[in-house]
């Protein structure tokens, strides 16, 4: 994949997706090298890993594209981000600018993929043919899926997210919705895919009757929701909830 100045080739391994990054980074090629590896991300399952060795950093400050892609990549789609900066320059110039807070930094692929943070991960997906019980069947999976994953308690909220994810898919596009839930250490991600790249717009419902709950719901009841375009194609809508345990009240002493 080319972008500006900048070329994205991909392998797959076993525990990640890797990325080697070469070309030179600048101000032109910023925004592609930043949205490629951000759309690959939502393809890779288990960790990326950025290879950035054969990289020519043009200006020393344009290194933040990589702790902006951290953070992103944590909020979807929640997935361990590791970078190989085989050269001491660069681990010096990633160090200046505190990319290391944000991000692992290894000498080398083993080690970058073993710095990959992997905790336990659950994962369903199910594609909906296009029927009138499209959104009644989403609601059922999530049910089922997050009773068996022991987080029932995040059921309501995500059954909520499911049907208005899917139902625009159904009324805007002519896709199957694919809906994929994600639970790892207590976030539970709620999304749904689907072949068309229009983003999906915050907008609230014209009448009470018009079906659909509204993004404006989904961004209300989700700690952060977004819509990233896929390396495959399309687009992923996502929500993000988390598992709060519960706490026990308690009288002050008298």
């Amino acid at each position: 994949m080319n972008t500006a100045q900048v070329h994205l080739a991909i392998t797959r391994l076993e525990r990640a997706t890797v990325v080697t990054v070469t070309g030179d980074l600048n101000l032109a090629s910023y925004p592609s090298l930043r949205d490629g590896l951000l759309k690959i991300a939502t393809d890779a399952p288990d960790g990326l890993v950025a290879d950035i060795s054969g990289l020519v950093i043009d200006d020393s400050s344009l290194v933040s594209v990589f702790s902006l892609v951290a953070m992103r990549i944590g909020d979807w789609p929640g997935i361990p981000f590791t970078i190989v900066a085989a050269g001491a320059v660069h681990q010096l110039l990633l160090g200046r600018h505190v990319v290391d807070r944000y991000v692992p930094i290894r000498a080398d692929l083993a080690a970058a993929t073993a710095a990959l943070d992997q905790p336990v991960r659950r994962r369903s997906e199910h594609t909906f043919a296009r029927f009138d019980g499209a959104s009644a069947r989403a609601r059922d999976f999530v049910t089922a899926k997050l009773i068996e994953w022991e987080v029932p308690e995040l059921a309501e909220d995500a059954r909520f997210i499911a049907t208005e994810l899917v139902e625009n898919v159904l009324k805007h596009t002519t896709s199957e919705p694919r809906l994929r839930l994600d639970l790892r250490r207590g976030v539970c991600t709620v999304a749904v895919a689907d072949q068309d790249t229009r983003p999906a717009m915050l907008l609230e419902r014209l009448t009470p009757f018009e079906p659909g709950l509204g993004l404006k719901l989904v961004a209300q009841i989700a700690r952060v929701w977004g819509c990233s375009r896929s390396w495959s194609g399309g687009k992923v809508v996502w929500a993000v909830l988390v598992h709060r345990p519960r706490t026990v009240g308690h009288r002050s002493a008298e």
